[in-house]
């Protein structure tokens, strides 16, 4: 279905090289996304290119500026279609990652594509104000991330439970990732967290992007994350 050289070739910029099942298992993935969306919205983006550079580059460019070491654990918070969790397990099946959503029917065709590219994962309905306050999720993995959820100050009152001291929130943004950091600079430091740096690129036709690097530097207080009616109430 798709253009594997343009897959290969977009990965090469990044520094990644695909070997050709992993090109099989995205191949396989852009072909159940487009027939799945037919049935549960998914996604708007469902041309090839489209799919390859937008969805699948755009969430393998985590991997150019942060290299998790062999066997490290990664929650996709809002994982969605699977971007971009789904898209570094293909990448990177060495990685133990966790993909969650509030949507169950989402959920769904994730485990129905991770059969048919024979991969596994850990897939988790929950919504991530609730999961972050359970025992088993809470600050239990090396990396969050998080693409196409939310604004960074509340993405990071998401996801930053989630990390292990010592560990990485990283979050895929776009061309408005400097404004969205500086307003979410005291949510960061409150939460536990230091922005180590951000790396801003081109993604080939698709505009600016950017990668944003958040070190868990002490524990998140107990009472974050909050209920969302509540962060919209009293922002951080």
């Amino acid at each position: 279905m798709i253009n594997k050289e343009l897959l290969k070739t977009e990965s090469e910029k990044l520094g990644l090289t695909l070997d050709e099942m992993a090109l099989e298992r995205f191949d396989k993935y852009a072909e159940l996304l487009v027939y799945w969306n037919e049935r549960i919205n998914l996604t708007a983006i469902t041309e090839p290119d489209d799919i390859i550079l937008k969805h699948f580059i755009d969430s393998l460019a985590f991997l150019k500026y942060c290299c998790p070491e062999k066997g490290a654990s990664l929650i996709d918070v809002g994982t969605g279609a699977g971007f971009p969790g789904l898209a570094l397990k293909i990448a990177r099946p060495d990685l133990n990652i966790t993909l969650m959503d509030s949507t169950q029917k989402k959920l769904g065709v994730i485990e129905e594509i991770l059969k048919e590219i024979g991969l596994t994962a850990n897939v988790v309905h929950a919504r991530a104000e609730e999961a972050g306050h359970n025992k088993a999720f809470r600050e239990q993995y090396d990396f969050s991330t998080a693409r196409a959820v939310s604004n960074l100050r509340d993405l990071s009152e998401y996801c930053l439970p989630f990390v292990k001291v010592g560990g990485k929130f990283i979050s895929l943004k776009g061309a408005d990732a400097k404004n969205e950091l500086e307003e979410a600079t005291v949510a960061i430091k409150t939460l536990g967290g230091n922005v180590e740096k951000i790396d801003i690129f081109e993604l080939s036709g698709c505009g600016e992007r950017a990668i944003i690097q958040i070190q868990k530097v002490s524990e998140t207080l107990d009472k974050y994350p909050r209920p969302k009616g509540k962060m919209i109430k009293q922002p951080l």
